[in-house]
């Protein structure tokens, strides 16, 4: 693995900017999750003025009680980063998803690249070895910069017609280019994992990779106030054998890794600031000597993050709790790994790094889900420790 600074894996002007995050730490009374804010690189556990992010989120006036909210120092959130990287030794303060108890929602298909690896997926069948055969004959048959193309647009609906006359239509082209975007569950409130923590695959999964995202927070009114980074696990042999094991490929122990903070929206990031950036992706191999390397730019996607938010909640879907929302990526790799042709898929003990500048970055190792720490703290057990610590209060 390479070496790298803690500073490495928070934004560029991390004294700037207004990070919310979670930790579970240990006081002499009591244990368990607290809400923090990074505010001037210092770390402040504010859980007695706020129990849960997403309460935190529901505010109006979101950024300027958590610059202000009263809270315990942590110390230098550097120091926080250091202590949670793969391989250290059991942190005093674990950094944990960002989120609570908001839905975590996932969009698909939101860029053209994308969309072709979808295809190719379901054209091969899930079968890895078939799918450069199928990447061609996908091509060369298309023909066409799907990039270019806007959901929904007359045009996007005159080459689904044409694609349609050429017996080349998917049910993946319909979500990419037409009017309805792919909105599905990607895992369930309190299941997401943070940063440094192992992320896992089923073990029947021998075609799979990283989706680097970023990841907008959403209250329960559709208003986004903030963004943070995700890795959308993919189980792309899954899928691909048929769409309609989404779920199974999506949602597993460990499938959906969040963080390491929540930006809030504010005079030096916004939504804008989403618009414009662009996501790195590094996997380094845990058994061998393979690197990986992509980016994926939010200028190419196909559907306008505020788009994406309307296409999800509304008066047709209500979030009473709020939600987190991916926006999808235009990465999936297709570097050979363990044989010509083959393209990529995970090996056991792989780091995965999710990186912007404005955001940091987000690592975690490749394991089993069977195999790493099993899902135990859900809402029921959120609320039973914040009512014996005495953060619940009545609204």
């Amino acid at each position: 693995m390479s070496a790298t600074s803690p500073s490495s894996f928070l934004p560029g002007d991390v004294n700037d900017a207004l990070l919310i995050g979670r930790v579970w730490r240990k006081t002499e009374q009591h244990e368990g999750p607290c809400v923090v804010v990074v505010r001037g690189g210092e770390v402040f556990d504010i859980t007695t003025a706020v129990p849960t992010t997403a309460d935190l989120f529901e505010r109006d006036d979101a950024a300027q009680f958590a610059r202000s909210a009263p809270g315990v120092s942590l110390g230098p959130v550097a120091q926080l980063i250091a202590a949670n990287l793969p391989g250290a030794s059991a942190p005093a303060v674990r950094l944990l998803a960002p989120c609570d108890v908001q839905a975590i929602k996932a969009c698909g298909v939101t860029f053209a690249v994308s969309l072709i690896e979808r295809v190719i997926e379901e054209q091969a069948g899930g079968d890895p070895a078939k799918a450069k055969e199928v990447r061609e004959t996908i091509a060369s048959t298309i023909g066409t910069d799907l990039s270019k193309i806007k959901p929904g647009s007359e045009a996007a609906m005159k080459l689904k017609a044409e694609l349609e006359r050429r017996d080349a239509w998917s049910q993946y082209m319909e979500v990419g280019i037409g009017p309805d975007a792919e909105v599905f569950s990607k895992s369930q409130p309190m299941s997401a994992v943070g940063f440094g923590a192992d992320v896992g695959l089923l073990a029947a999964s021998v075609w799979n990779n990283p989706e680097p995202e970023i990841v907008l927070a959403v209250n329960s009114r559709g208003r986004i106030v903030g963004a943070t980074l995700g890795n959308d696990v993919n189980l792309r042999d899954i899928e691909g054998r048929s769409a309609l094991l989404l779920g199974k490929c999506k949602d597993n122990n460990g499938s959906c890794a969040i963080g390491p903070f929540v930006r809030l929206f504010d005079g030096t990031f916004s939504l804008d600031s989403v618009r414009t950036a662009s996501v790195s992706l590094r996997v380094e191999g845990g058994d061998d000597d393979f690197v990986l390397d992509g980016v994926s730019h939010m200028t190419e996607i196909s559907r306008d993050p505020a788009d994406l938010v309307a296409q999800t909640y509304g008066r047709h879907h209500q979030y009473p709790d709020g939600f987190m929302l991916f926006l999808g990526t235009m990465f999936s790799p297709i570097k050979d790994r363990d044989a010509p042709g083959a393209g990529f898929t995970h090996h056991l003990g792989d780091r995965v790094t999710i990186s912007t500048p404005q955001l940091g970055a987000l690592t975690n190792t490749v394991r089993l889900s069977t195999e790493i720490e099993p899902w135990t703290f859900g809402v029921r057990a959120l609320y039973r420790n914040l009512a014996a610590r005495g953060m619940l209060v009545a609204a």
